[in-house]
C-alpha cells in the first residue's frame, strides 16, 4: 500500500523542489497543499502520514498548522522544510512535535538521511500522484527571495539578539510611474528613513531600498545596548548597520542560488545625499518595466518594522530569467 505524503507550501516552485528531492522509487500517493488551512484538511482526509511542512505560508503559516495537528492528535509525521534558518525557529517547530527541520534549499541527501533517522521505510514502488507543476518566473523568485529573506533574518535576529518575524515575500512586476510613487510616498514621510545601494553582476543590476519608520530606533538601540540620547547621528549609525546586514546578506542569498556574485555601490540615505527624483533619472529607460520584490521585518514584541524592496531594472529580467530557470530544469 503507498505511504500517503503531504507536500505543503505556498510555492509551487518550492512544492516541485521537494517532490524532486524524495527518494527515486519510492511507493508513496503525494498530494500537495498551498498553505496551512489546505495542509490541515488534507491531513484529516488521510493524505499524510508524512507531511512535508513550510512555515512562511498565507492564510494559516507552519507553526499555526503543528499547533493544529497537536490539538487535533493528527497521525502525521512532520519534517519542517524552511527558509527561515533562525535556531529558535527550529526550537519552536520541535518544540510543537516536528521530527525535524530541514533548511532551504532543499537537499536530496539530506531528506534520504531524516527519513533513515527516523525509521521510515522507503519501499520500493512508484511514486502516484501529479507531480507535473508548472512554475512560473515570478514564483521563482519569489521562493530565491524566500531563501535569501531567511539568511539575512537570521543574521539579523543574531546582531539584535531578537526572534524576527518573516513574512512572505511579494514578488511583482511594476511600472516606471508606479514605483517612482511608491518611492516618493518613502521620500514624503516625515516618519520614515530609508537607504539605498545599487547592486550589479552577470548582467543583473538594481537598487535595494531599506526603510524604517522612526519609532523603531528606540527599540532598535535598546536591543543593541546602546546608551545616551538617540539623535541623528546615532540613527543613522543605527540605519547603516541593520542596512548592511539586511541588503548584505539578501543580495548574497539571492547570488548564491544564481550562482553569481554582485558587487555593491556605497549605501546611500535618501533624502540626505540624494532624492528620489535623481535615483530614478540616472538611468531612467532602466526603470520602465521593474521587477520588485519586497519584504517586510519584524521583531517579535517590538516595535520594529523594516522594509526591504529589492529593484531589479528592465535591461537585467531576460539574464535573470535565464539564471532562475536553471533552479527546476
Amino acid at each position: 500500500m503507498s505511504t500517503p505524503v503531504l507536500i505543503c507550501d505556498d510555492s509551487s516552485f518550492a512544492q516541485k523542489q521537494m517532490a524532486r528531492a524524495l527518494p527515486r522509487g519510492w511507493d508513496i500517493d503525494i498530494s500537495f497543499a498551498a498553505d496551512g488551512a489546505e495542509g490541515l484538511a488534507a491531513l484529516r482526509a488521510g493524505k499524510g502520514d508524512i507531511l512535508f511542512l513550510d512555515l512562511n505560508m498565507p492564510v494559516m503559516d507552519g507553526y499555526a498548522v503543528l499547533e493544529a495537528i497537536r490539538r487535533e492528535d493528527l497521525n502525521t509525521l512532520v519534517i519542517v522544510v524552511s527558509g527561515d534558518v533562525q535556531p529558535e525557529a527550529r526550537e519552536r517547530v520541535l518544540n510543537l512535535g516536528a521530527l525535524d527541520f530541514i533548511k532551504k534549499p532543499i537537499n536530496e541527501e539530506k531528506i534520504g538521511e531524516l527519513l533513515g533517522k527516523f525509521g521510515i521505510r522507503v519501499m520500493p514502488g512508484q511514486m502516484h500522484g501529479d507531480v507535473n507543476i508548472q512554475v512560473d518566473d515570478l514564483d521563482r523568485y519569489q521562493e530565491i527571495a524566500n531563501v535569501a529573506m531567511g539568511r539575512a533574518g537570521e543574521l539579523l535576529a543574531r546582531l539584535l539578539g531578537a526572534f524576527v518575524k518573516l513574512p512572505v515575500p511579494r514578488v511583482n512586476m511594476i511600472e516606471g510611474s508606479d514605483l517612482k510613487m511608491a518611492l516618493q510616498s518613502i521620500e514624503a514621510s516625515e516618519t520614515v528613513s530609508a537607504v539605498c545601494q545599487g547592486f550589479i553582476g552577470a548582467g543583473i543590476a538594481g537598487e535595494a531600498l531599506l526603510s524604517f519608520t522612526e519609532s523603531s530606533f528606540t527599540d532598535i538601540a535598546a536591543l543593541m545596548r546602546h546608551e545616551g540620547e538617540i539623535d541623528d547621528a546615532v540613527q543613522l549609525e543605527l540605519l547603516m548597520d541593520i542596512s548592511s546586514i539586511l541588503i548584505g546578506a539578501c543580495l548574497k542569498g539571492i547570488a548564491d542560488q544564481l550562482d553569481i556574485n554582485f558587487s555593491q555601490g556605497h549605501p546611500i540615505v535618501l533624502g540626505r545625499h540624494i532624492n528620489i527624483a535623481e535615483l530614478l533619472e540616472r538611468n531612467a529607460s532602466r526603470w520602465n518595466r521593474t521587477l520588485a520584490i519586497e519584504i517586510g521585518y519584524r521583531i517579535e514584541h517590538r516595535n520594529i518594522n523594516c522594509d526591504l524592496m529589492l529593484l531589479f531594472s528592465e535591461d537585467s529580467l531576460d539574464a535573470l530569467h535565464d539564471r532562475a530557470s536553471f533552479l527546476d530544469t
